[in-house]
């Protein structure tokens, strides 16, 4: 029992703990499937806690011992809150040693790839408002709001879900809401799927892309620092803290409606601090095997935090049509964006899906490229397309609600 109302006792924690592993544990042996060499990896922790959310939201709601609904979905938050740190923070310690060089090299490429991508998202929204105001009662303001959910459901972006969510009148925030809910399940598993599927489908070596992408960042690696570097801890768990604060600083700075959001923030400090490595003889990067760690940890809470709140609502809410019109923004942009990179931006395969998966500001994608890619080197598009994806997305969501009202 809880002492008063609202608060969760020490064994509401326990149980809400003991959910979230037995969920990544079932869901990791459900990611492990293999059909045709293509399996959720990842993504089958996403799918088992959206599934857990779909039939037993109500039944974690009764065993955290919580009169208000809104404790569960803070609960959640903050799993996937959480999670998402543990993982950009990495992401952006693995990417800093290649990332400035490899941008620089690449930078319109990046900003170009990132621009189709999110440009084709909008159009493909606006294409499916137009057409959908003919078979719906919503009025035509309703019906972005709800597309516009969709659309940042299908680019997985909580940035543009946000930002959606401030643009349109308070009384449509809830369609916003669950048009984002509806969407962002094919939103995870369709660029999920791609990234394993277009390689196994062009028949390519990952072995000779691996050396080739290898060898066109090594010459952007950093100098080594002359003399012994001070290590904080064993770790370099100091330096990933000093990170995550400095990042959830800088992405609370808000500028009009617009903010980097922890996201952007964690990710751009530990892409600063991953580049430099050091500050004067004090090591400010931390180890490998640590980041790894992270990177998978950080990805598997973020996954079952958002899968579980999602399925609560895809159940309630749930509309083929809506489902219909998320798949269809997810694959046209993801499709038009590989093939721009491919045909007129020339960009090697994995730099290409790297850049993807940055550009569909994809986070579960991501883990899943590098696994199939054999190598953390494609972080390095991610990260220099993310950002780039992240303004556009917040824009364009914005703009159409603007446009249909």
């Amino acid at each position: 029992m809880n002492l008063f109302d609202g608060v969760i006792s020490i064994q509401s924690i326990g149980f809400l703990m003991f959910t979230v592993f037995a969920i990544a544990a079932v869901g990791y042996v459900f990611g492990r499937i293999t059909i045709k060499g293509v399996s959720l990896g990842d993504a089958g922790v996403f799918i088992i806690a959206l599934l857990y959310g779909c039939f037993f939201y109500d039944n974690l709601s009764d065993n955290l011992m919580v009169a208000d609904a809104s404790y569960v979905s803070n609960a959640l938050k903050i799993v996937e809150n959480m999670g998402l740190i543990l993982f950009v923070t990495s992401v952006g310690f693995i990417a800093g040693p290649n990332f400035f060089g490899n941008f620089k090299k690449n930078f319109k490429s990046y900003v170009l790839l990132a621009l189709v991508v999110i440009v084709m998202g909008g159009l493909s929204c606006a294409g499916c408002i137009l057409v959908g105001q003919n078979f719906t009662d919503l009025s035509l303001e309703e019906l972005s709001a709800m597309l516009v959910g969709l659309l940042s459901g299908s680019l997985t972006s909580t940035p543009a879900f946000s930002a959606a969510k401030a643009t349109v009148d308070p009384a449509l925030e809830d369609l916003v809401s669950v048009g984002h809910g509806i969407a962002y399940l094919f939103g995870v598993i369709g660029v999920v799927l791609f990234v394993q599927i277009v390689p196994k489908m062009l028949k390519v070596n990952m072995a000779e892309e691996r050396k080739n992408l290898v060898v066109a960042e090594s010459s952007s690696l950093k100098k080594e620092y002359k003399g012994k570097l001070i290590e904080m801890d064993e770790f370099g768990l100091m330096p990933f803290a000093l990170a995550a604060i400095l990042g959830i600083f800088f992405g609370s700075i808000k500028i009009g409606n617009f903010s980097l959001t922890t996201t952007g923030g964690c990710l751009l400090v530990s892409l600063v601090l991953g580049h430099f490595a050091h500050i004067g003889p004090v090591s400010v990067s931390p180890k490998p095997a640590t980041l790894k760690v992270f990177r998978e940890l950080g990805l598997m809470l973020f996954l079952i935090g958002a899968g579980v709140a999602g399925g609560a609502s895809f159940v309630k809410y749930f509309e083929s049509i809506y489902f219909v019109y998320g798949i269809i923004m997810t694959i046209i942009p993801m499709i038009v964006g590989f093939l721009f990179a491919k045909y007129v931006l020339k960009l090697s395969i994995l730099n290409n899906l790297g850049s993807i998966t940055g550009g569909m500001t994809s986070t579960p994608a991501l883990g899943t490229l590098i696994n199939t890619a054999g190598t953390e080197n494609v972080a390095s598009a991610y990260a220099a397309t993310y950002p780039v994806a992240l303004i556009s997305v917040v824009l364009v969501s914005q703009f159409l609600i603007i446009l249909f009202r």
